[in-house]
């Protein structure tokens, strides 16, 4: 047989052997597919129509210009009006709205006698590259706002610095230290990116050993395997959690504000459901191989779509619904809210419930796919 036979005849039997495997087939086309899809349609660096609440306490066409100023600029969709400064603040803290505009009760009063009046705007500064370009167009959008209506007497007050001094508020990271939020967010990464692939080898590998024979043979059911497979790493997930948290207080500095049992308690539940995942993509795949593809497409949007790498309210609607489903996306507000807000158990529950419901659902399909495997 000649060299081109044999070069013939391998590339033959590549050819087939990859036909076979249709899972890294279609890894092959559907990463870039979805990379593309993305980083085309979903990143956005510059979020707009950011959830705003307002605290007026000054009902005049002053006030009106200055909140449909805000408006117009794009950042600012004013979905909520506080009737306290508690509400406002309980508001910003859940996470509801990202900002909170104070018009005191004694703005055109004072504009009226010529003074200089105030208006406040806080801000979730958790995340400084949500806010930053919104906050940097509220002193112009102010000040055009109010050239129609600063007539008359009133007119002088244009020529100055402007009518109206703004003061912001950045809320939770008032220096908009990008680590603070960096690194409560890669506690989430990390653990999504070790525990899934951790786990996703778990079946697989008592295939290609040949130890499945013996495994199948025990009187045991599949919810105990599936528990026995992630019990261990659950132990490895607490130690990581523990070396990450010491290092960001440490190297880092950034500050724990919340209860340190709740964001174990919430650490325990994400380790859990990632495990989950993990054993739910080992009873599909077919070999290690296709477990570690697996993992890694999962990792890719848990680091794009949960609001990691970029602004979630600034990802389009549809790429939004796909980062709810994502544990990620939940963890990152509890870590988030807890270390850097000091949010308490009622502010996080609805996370948490998410984080559960994800358990769940995972762990029925995990334990479906597994008595599939068994026949």
């Amino acid at each position: 047989m000649g060299f081109r036979a044999r070069l013939a005849a391998m590339i033959v039997k590549e050819t087939l052997q990859l036909r076979r495997d249709r899972l890294t087939f279609a890894m092959m086309f559907g990463m870039p597919i979805m990379q593309l899809m993305l980083f085309g349609y979903a990143i956005n660096n510059d979020p707009k129509g950011l959830p705003a609440a307002i605290l007026s306490a000054d009902q005049s066409a002053i006030t009106r210009s200055i909140i449909a100023a805000l408006g117009n600029t794009g950042y600012f969709n004013f979905v909520r009006t506080a009737s306290s400064e508690a509400e406002a603040n309980a508001l910003l803290q859940r996470g509801d709205v990202q900002f909170v505009v104070t018009l005191p009760s004694d703005l055109t009063r004072r504009l009226i006698r010529r003074e200089r009046a105030q208006i406040a705007i806080e801000a979730d500064a958790t995340d400084p590259a949500t806010t930053g370009n919104a906050l940097a167009a509220v002193n112009q959008a102010v000040a055009q706002a109010l050239t129609h209506d600063l007539t008359g007497p009133l007119a002088s007050l244009g020529g100055r610095d402007g009518p109206v001094e703004v003061v912001l508020h950045r809320r939770y990271n008032p220096e908009g230290v990008t680590r603070y939020n960096v690194v409560p967010g890669l506690l989430g990464v990390i653990l999504t990116m070790t525990m899934v692939m951790m786990t996703a080898l778990a079946v697989t590998r008592e295939y290609e050993r040949g130890t499945m024979e013996n495994l199948l043979a025990m009187p045991i059911r599949p919810i105990e395997v599936m528990i026995g497979k992630i019990a261990p790493y659950i132990v490895i997930g607490c130690v990581q959690v523990v070396v990450i948290l010491t290092v960001a207080r440490l190297l880092f500095n950034v500050p724990i504000v919340g209860s340190l049992p709740m964001l174990a308690l919430a650490t325990m539940l994400f380790i859990t459901v990632n495990l989950a995942i993990g054993f739910t993509f080992s009873t599909v795949a077919q070999n290690q191989l296709q477990a570690m593809q697996m993992s890694f497409f999962f990792l890719m949007p848990s680091i794009l779509l949960s609001g990691f790498a970029f602004p979630f309210r600034g990802m389009p609607g549809w790429a939004q619904v796909i980062g709810e489903t994502l544990p990620n996306t939940h963890f990152l507000r509890v870590v988030r809210g807890l270390m850097l807000k000091g949010a308490t158990t009622a502010e996080v529950a609805s996370e948490l419930a998410a984080l559960v419901l994800l358990l769940v659902v995972v762990s029925t399909v995990a334990l479906s796919r597994y008595r599939v495997t068994l026949d």
